[in-house]
């Protein structure tokens, strides 16, 4: 028998076993794995079943008129929605650089998110939402109060109704009703 012929058989044998072998290891069920990082790391304010409160209103269209204003040629990007999503509002930057999150953040989450870190929204599944003033102009101008309030209620978790849009594995949410009166 020549180094082929027994080479063939090798591969035909561990083949055969792992075959027999591996239905037998997708019956194992093994527990759920959170999506969420640390999930040790809990909330204390609000439920994903009773959220603490509500944060957004919900428009008649998904873009105002300051952002189709602000697009280019007057057309936003197509396909978003109006949505409301349920999560922890989070400093983004800790989240995703050590897993931070929770009442034992919260301190730290609401002194990165007063010094520019952008705020982000923890749904239950996992997803992880950059949460914005939607009006575009108010936004720029600094007429807006959306990230006071969202400093107010780190670590908590919340209802957010606003603009969905989804571009390359990354999603936001631009909350609408936070242009300063």
């Amino acid at each position: 028998m020549n180094d082929f012929t027994k080479a063939s058989l090798c591969f035909a044998a561990a083949f055969t076993l792992s075959a027999a072998w591996l239905p037998a290891q997708e019956k194992k069920s093994t527990p759920a794995k959170s999506k969420i990082l640390q999930p040790q790391m809990t909330v204390e304010t609000g439920s994903y079943a009773a959220p603490a409160g509500k944060l957004g209103d919900k428009p008649d269209q998904p873009w105002s008129s300051t952002t189709v204003g602000a697009a280019v040629d007057g057309k936003p990007n197509p396909g978003a929605m109006v949505v409301t999503r349920v999560g922890e509002i989070v400093d983004f930057s800790c989240y995703l650089q050590v897993g931070k999150h929770g009442e034992k953040h919260r301190d730290c989450a609401q002194k990165c998110l007063r010094n520019g870190q952008p705020i982000g929204l923890l749904t239950q599944d996992g997803a992880l939402y950059m949460l914005m003033e939607e009006e575009h102009d108010p936004r720029r101008d600094g007429m807006t109060n959306f990230r006071q309030a969202a400093i107010d209620r780190a670590a908590q978790i919340m209802e957010v109704t606003g603009t969905e849009w989804s571009l390359n594995g990354y999603h936001a949410l631009y909350v609408h009703g936070f242009v300063k009166k």
